[in-house]
């Protein structure tokens, strides 16, 4: 039951990043036109930024099509990390267009040309109405993935953007300022780029296997070496596989020499503590009873709370 409600969500997940995709390279086509027409350049530069959002969000598409592969021979774990892979490349490209669009933008300013404010601020209408539709459709599914986190961003930065053109358009068309064009864009790729530099550092901690930023290594140890039966832990390795799964390994050392049966007792305790009070929800120990001597890493020394890094 839980595994078909889970395929559901991702179908439905599918569905609408497949729509919004769809409603996004409609919005492209439309700005290129206008932006031509009118010679506005924060026109032309929304509409390469959308075309590159309609093709990001396209790629989380496929990626989370990809996904949802079972493990297999040679992908043990699985192709959730495809989606994380699809979310850095979705953020490294968005901040690559801004900072294309930084050196169009200093080239108007330069360089200062006459815009028809009518149409841009028409096309702009165009683009915040569907981008506003684009952004309520994901809005309930970005706190579930980061793939999907990445894509809504995208939106998000181009909602800004249409909202920033409409304000440019109508200062345009009222009283000729031109210079607004390019400052619009400007500041539409600064806001994009320190909102999507969130989505970069997430996905390249997961990529590198970091800890999760929070989790804390030491509560943890401390937690699980306040049992009874625990004398340390150490080779401890926590990570994510992907933006919802937490896996951690390690060497655990039991304070007794215990029968099997008895050892499992104090693993599944561990395991429980894990995944109860750190949501941890993949776990693989290592049981040792003084094991691992000359192999002191990450172990805490209780009577000073130090932590060695000898190997």
């Amino acid at each position: 039951m839980h595994r078909h409600n889970h395929t559901h969500a991702e179908n439905v997940r599918g569905k609408k990043l497949l729509w919004v995709t769809l409603l996004n390279f409609s919005i492209s086509l439309v700005q290129v036109a206008g932006g031509i027409i009118s010679n506005s350049l924060s026109l032309i530069s929304d509409a390469i930024h959308n075309l590159g959002d309609t093709s990001a969000i396209f790629i989380a598409f496929l990626a989370g099509k990809h996904a949802d592969k079972k493990p297999d021979a040679r992908k043990t774990f699985g192709y959730k990390r495809t989606e994380i892979l699809a979310a850095l490349f979705n953020a490294v490209v968005l901040i690559a267009i801004c900072f294309f669009l930084f050196v169009e933008a200093y080239e108007r300013f330069r360089n200062p040309q006459a815009i028809k404010g009518g149409i841009m601020l028409s096309v702009a209408v165009f683009g915040l109405i569907a981008n506003l539709i684009s952004v309520l459709v994901l809005q309930k599914e970005k706190s579930h993935n980061l793939n999907i986190r990445a894509a809504y961003l995208h939106l998000l930065g181009d909602t800004l953007s249409s909202v920033a053109v409409i304000a440019g358009g109508i200062a345009i068309l009222v009283w000729q300022i031109y210079w607004l064009d390019p400052l619009v864009t400007v500041a539409v790729g600064v806001y994009i780029i320190y909102h999507t530099w969130d989505v970069v550092r997430q996905t390249v901690d997961i990529l590198m296997q970091a800890t999760p930023r929070h989790i804390d290594i030491q509560e943890i140890k401390q937690s699980l070496e306040a049992l009874p039966q625990v004398e340390n832990i150490h080779h401890l390795h926590i990570w994510q596989m992907d933006d919802e799964h937490i896996h951690l390994e390690a060497h655990l050392n039991i304070s007794q020499d215990l029968s099997l049966s008895k050892a499992q007792t104090v693993r599944h305790d561990v395991e429980t503590l894990l995944k109860e009070k750190f949501g941890i929800s993949h776990i693989t120990l290592q049981i040792e009873y003084k094991g691992c001597k000359d192999n002191d890493y990450l172990i805490v020394n209780r009577s000073n709370s130090r932590v060695l890094h000898r190997y």
